[in-house]
């Protein structure tokens, strides 16, 4: 394959493309977004701890926070208008790219209410409320691959909505997941949706996996275990590609492709690098194959952009080393079944507690603006 001129740009010819795990006013007021998407950022992801990061800095959104204030609005509005009015923005931003890819790409993702996530009927109704209120086709409704989110996801998509599945962990999850997608555009098809505008991206999460079994490892302290610290993740994620892959081949998938479907690409999730002992760019370098997405943190964008993605088909080919690292690590009494488990049920924790700081914040925000109003 012929060499291009940055890192970023061989990612996207090995069929990687980069999108950026972050988003807030700044970045919209600035220009950064739109300076990132002109050096190949084709995406964007948000979650709760990203919304709730960028309202604790700075005084990007005060202005909006008044006006909210002054018509009362409460604080769980307040974080549905901010959130919405941002991610509606970054959509006009990305527009273009979205264009340019035949719909795939140029794609923003916010996520449903994450308290929601144990409840089918309230993830379907807020879903549907985020993708009518965004309103722009290039908009990504995140849901959480949980086993009451997986019967929104198949509703959702069967009435036209663009899904991004998100908190994936295990390699049994994921093929349930791969199943509602299929369903729903089964369904979206009986509905009389035309398929082709219809994405899906299903969120595999990556470096969690290593910072919840490399402690384990670090425990035992042998030579057989010490092997195997920082190949979970890794391991687990190749897995999952073939899985994609083997979907990818059967006649059900056919079916659905020549109805003019897409595939759900896998996104590479939680892809920063959480031990310094591991280089900046590892989730990104192992990582490298066709049809994917790796959405990352801007220190790891820029670490890429200096010496990482050197556009290598890493992962194909791979899956027999892959699952004998699962199985070394059943071996040692690490099962990796369990851990994933856990790392699902904290996701949804933690991104709970990343929305009540955020509704907190805003809280404040909101009594701020009124005290001053009425001052």
């Amino acid at each position: 394959m012929a060499s291009s001129s940055t890192p970023l740009e061989r990612l996207t010819d090995a069929g990687v493309a980069v999108w950026l795990d972050d988003l807030s006013r700044e970045r919209l007021r600035s220009g950064n977004l739109a300076e990132l998407v002109e050096r190949g950022v084709v995406g964007v992801t948000t979650n709760p701890t990203i919304f709730a990061n960028a309202l604790a800095k700075g005084d990007a959104y005060d202005e909006q926070l008044a006006q909210l204030a002054s018509e009362g609005l409460d604080v769980d509005e307040t974080v549905f208008r901010i959130t919405t009015d941002d991610v509606r923005a970054a959509a006009d931003v990305l527009r273009p790219v979205y264009d340019r890819t035949d719909t795939q790409d140029g794609r923003v993702s916010i996520e449903v209410d994450p308290r929601l996530a144990r409840d089918t009927a309230g993830t379907i109704e807020s879903a549907k409320r985020l993708w009518a209120t965004v309103d722009r086709p290039n908009v990504f409704i995140k849901i959480p691959a949980t086993v009451e989110g997986l019967p929104a996801i198949t509703a959702v998509l069967a009435e036209g909505i663009s899904v991004n599945v998100t908190l994936i962990f295990s390699i049994e999850r994921y093929g349930a997941v791969l199943d509602a997608f299929q369903t729903g555009l089964e369904q979206a098809k009986a509905n009389g949706h035309d398929l082709a505008p219809i994405a899906s991206v299903a969120s595999f999460f990556v470096s969690r996996v290593d910072t919840a079994i490399d402690p384990k490892i670090d425990e035992l302290a042998t030579p057989e275990a010490a092997a195997l610290r920082g190949t979970a993740a890794i391991a687990n994620a190749r897995l999952a590609y073939g899985l994609f892959l083997e979907v990818s081949g059967t006649d059900r998938w056919r079916a659905l492709a020549s109805a003019g479907a897409h595939a759900q690409r896998p996104l590479w999730a939680s892809t920063g690098v959480k031990d310094k002992a591991y280089p900046d760019t590892l989730y990104v370098d192992e990582l490298v194959v066709a049809h994917t997405v790796n959405t990352m943190p801007e220190a790891t964008l820029e670490a890429v952009a200096d010496h990482g993605g050197d556009g290598s088909d890493t992962v194909t080919g791979t899956q027999d080393a892959a699952a004998s690292v699962i199985e070394r690590l059943r071996g040692i009494g690490i099962d990796i079944d369990d851990v994933t488990t856990h790392l699902e049920d904290e996701g949804v924790s933690k991104f709970i507690d990343s929305w009540n700081q955020l509704l907190d914040k805003v809280d404040e925000g909101l009594r701020a603006a009124s005290a001053a109003d009425a001052r």
